[in-house]
């Protein structure tokens, strides 16, 4: 059995934040392995926990996740971690802004469990 794939949760939410960790939670081969509240504690986690792949809100304070997402995938230690951005943002125009900025995939608020669970297991793989 393959190792599960490790998420982390980025948000500035605390609520939305639990309640994609326990969707995450129920699913045997995906492991939520940290949390961060903002795009420069996303920046430092992806750097310390390494994680199979990161869920990137875009509307925090301070540094957003466009930018966040910028940061982590030219940064020579993390840019080959995987970015999905989850957000309510749902213009065509923030989507290609988002995979310009290195996402990897997107997901718009409300979350669909299935296409999440679907990209994560996609990307984990990579």
């Amino acid at each position: 059995m393959p190792d599960p794939v490790r998420v982390l949760i980025v948000d500035d939410h605390a609520v939305v934040r639990a309640g994609i960790r326990l969707l995450l939670e129920q699913e045997p081969d995906i492991e939520p392995v940290g949390e961060a509240g903002t795009g420069r504690e996303a920046v430092f986690q992806a750097r310390s926990l390494k994680p199979d792949v990161i869920l990137m809100d875009v509307v925090m304070p301070g540094l957003n996740g466009f930018q966040a997402t910028r940061a982590i995938s030219r940064d020579p230690e993390t840019k080959t971690i995987p970015i999905i951005i989850c957000t309510s943002k749902a213009q065509e125009t923030d989507k290609i802004w988002g995979m310009r900025q290195g996402a990897r995939g997107y997901v718009v608020k409300p979350i669909d469990r299935e296409a999440l669970l679907a990209k994560i297991a996609a990307l984990g793989q990579t």
